[in-house]
């Protein structure tokens, strides 16, 4: 009964905020709409990739995957991204594509990781993305640019929206914050011009979600995620999974969907001893270092596996235990093009 009541509660508390969280997101987009907030264009195309949920979806691997395939293809792409969680502010290069990155903690986690999986692919952070985006064009002439976390940031015109959503997603998933994972109503994702599902080979696309493509008008296409069959440790030592076949491994991560890192874990053969989740772009500390020591030990494990986002926040303190990550990339679905607006 008294779960029952702090429940009744809690929605009290938060159907205010849930209305009032709803009502800005409305005139906002309102306003960009009918053109009451000023939208600025880059001298070059601009592809978003975005979501219209909060984090787990796989931006950060899409966006390495979109930018080494123009690559690949002829183009000079670059990226912008916000730099979610930096100590820093302003426009700051990440890289130029070939100088190593400063500290994470100066960059965000996530450029961090675009900048080790990227070769001679400029990289901005600006919470002004036409601004960070004006520095790299000056400063290195990109003939297209991959905005990270873009769906939402209207600031900045695009020529192609990108929006990622987690395979797994149900209809309690989609409800606006706080209640639910959603940033904006659902309706907005009318906004897209194509629609990727993420992480089909952990999850068949949930009937709920399924239900709710079969109504959209762009293309909806799926990904998967990549696996070399190797761990990687802090040193960028490689070991084959099949070494660790006969020993159990504790799991952490810091992620938006760290249920999915671990069942992934899981399906690729790896005994798991025990898990343990941080929230999304967590940074460890000396006390999170003696809980994963103390866990690991207690859960009798014999190695640790966490993930490359993680991994680029940990200090060389952590080599004394036995850490590895997981190297993973997305494969972009054949449908998806970018002919329309580079040609």
């Amino acid at each position: 009964m008294q779960t029952n009541h702090n429940k009744e509660y809690l929605v009290w508390i938060l159907f205010p905020l849930a209305l009032f969280y709803w009502g800005m997101i409305y005139w906002r987009n309102i306003f960009y709409k009918f053109g009451f907030f000023v939208i600025k264009k880059l001298p070059v195309p601009v592809i978003s990739v975005g979501n219209i949920s909060v984090g787990g979806t796989g931006k950060t691997p899409t966006v390495i995957s979109i930018a080494n395939k123009l690559q690949k293809d002829g183009y000079r792409p670059a990226i912008i991204s916000r730099g979610y969680g930096r100590k820093t502010t302003g426009t700051m290069i990440v890289t130029d594509g070939v100088t190593p990155p400063p500290s994470w903690d100066k960059i965000g986690d996530e450029p961090s990781l675009m900048a080790r999986n990227t070769y001679n692919i400029p990289i901005v952070v600006d919470e002004d993305r036409f601004r960070g985006g004006m520095v790299l064009y000056h400063k290195y002439k990109p003939n297209v640019f991959i905005l990270d976390d873009g769906f939402q940031h209207r600031a900045l015109y695009r020529d192609l929206d990108i929006v990622l959503i987690n395979s797994k997603d149900t209809q309690s998933d989609h409800k606006l914050l706080p209640y639910g994972l959603l940033r904006e109503p659902w309706d907005q994702i009318v906004r897209a011009d194509f629609i990727i599902t993420t992480k089909n080979n952990q999850n068949q696309v949930t009937p709920y979600l399924n239900r709710k493509l079969k109504s959209v008008k762009c293309p909806v296409l799926s990904s998967k995620f990549l696996f070399e069959n190797q761990l990687r440790s802090l040193d960028g030592e490689n070991k084959d999974i099949s070494e660790f076949e006969n020993g159990r491994a504790f799991l952490f991560s810091g992620l938006g969907d760290n249920r999915g890192f671990f069942k992934l874990a899981k399906d690729l053969g790896i005994k798991i001893g025990g898990t343990t989740s941080f929230p999304d772009h967590h940074k460890y500390t000396k006390t999170d270092y003696t809980l994963i020591e103390s866990q690991f030990n207690q859960t009798e494990s014999d190695f640790i596996i966490t993930t490359e986002k993680d991994i680029v926040k940990l200090g060389n303190g952590w080599k004394e235990l036995p850490i590895f990550y997981l190297p993973v990339k997305m494969k972009l679905p054949n449908g998806l093009t970018f002919n329309q607006i580079l040609d």
